[in-house]
């Protein structure tokens, strides 16, 4: 299995250099391909791509790991699981590991994250992928963060086609962790936007503690006790009406009103909820 190890905060950050190492002692292969400085809140973007400029990029070393192949992008991280995949730095990975984020992605601000965003961008090209972020702590404890990435590798290396795991860890050492619980999304993470007027010329634009509980069943929630949070996200999905076979089931036994691949629009035709889970279909594997 080829590992592209990438991150929204930069080569140099030490959360990626540790979880670098860690992933290089396992059984295999690992390639970093990461941003030239800090992407954070990129989410998917591309940045700015000139088809008459080329993009820096540059070998770099991982301290403590000098036989480890890593290179620094001029991109954000999303642009680096791109150039991975169409054959920039050798054969394409068949796996991304995001991370380690300084903070937690947690709740659906994991929208702007660009550690979320470079396992989607993955996703979307037929491979699956784990972010990884630990709570904010002083000292930061990127070494159970990077554990516990090991510790779920397997899993989403066995996972479907296009499996995107986000995994956030408690600011504690690995023995204090209560263990590994699925979560669903929280409505908020730990901080969000705030804005105040305009003046001279700039908008002061801020992130402050939302003060907000999660459900105990949250991600952000299963962190706040104590426990690392594991959830399963899909980036780019189809919204369509109920499938046939459960259409009864649900009471729906008028198909017409349900639109289909290919359905001319109809004006019986309503909107699917896309906020209702069995009707979001991940996009089909193609071959690569």
């Amino acid at each position: 299995m080829r590992i592209q190890v990438t991150n929204d905060d930069g080569i140099e950050s030490e959360g990626l250099q540790v979880l670098a190492r860690r992933l290089a002692e396992t059984e295999h292969e690992v390639i970093v391909v990461a941003p030239d400085r800090d992407w954070s809140g990129a989410g998917a973007a591309l940045g700015s791509i000139s088809p008459n400029e080329g993009l820096a990029a540059s070998r770099v070393t991982i301290d403590d790991a000098p036989g480890l192949e890593a290179w620094a992008l001029d991109g954000p991280p999303a642009l680096t699981v791109i150039a991975a995949q169409l054959g920039a730095f050798g054969p394409a990975p068949d796996l991304v590991v995001s991370g380690i984020n300084a903070g937690l992605n947690t709740g659906r601000t994991v929208l702007h994250s660009g550690t979320v965003g470079a396992v989607l961008t993955g996703q979307n090209f037929g491979i699956s992928g784990l972010a990884v972020s630990v709570a904010d702590s002083g000292p930061w404890h990127w070494e159970t963060a990077a554990e516990l990435a090991v510790e779920v590798l397997r899993l989403v290396i066995n996972a479907p086609p296009r499996s995107a795991l986000n995994l956030n860890v408690p600011a504690r050492p690995r023995h204090e962790v209560a263990g590994i619980r699925w979560g669903r999304l929280a409505p908020f993470g730990p901080v969000r936007a705030a804005v105040g007027p305009v003046e001279n010329g700039r908008l002061q634009f801020e992130l402050s503690p939302t003060g907000y509980e999660p459900a105990p069943d949250t991600d952000q929630g299963l962190v706040n006790l104590g426990y690392a949070s594991l959830t399963t996200l899909a980036g780019i999905t189809e919204a369509w009406g109920v499938a046939s076979d459960r259409a009864e089931d649900l009471g729906m036994v008028d198909l017409s009103q349900h639109i289909v691949p290919g359905a001319d629009l109809h004006p019986v035709h309503r909107m699917p909820d896309g906020s209702a889970p069995h009707t979001l279909w991940r996009p089909l594997l193609e071959a690569r």
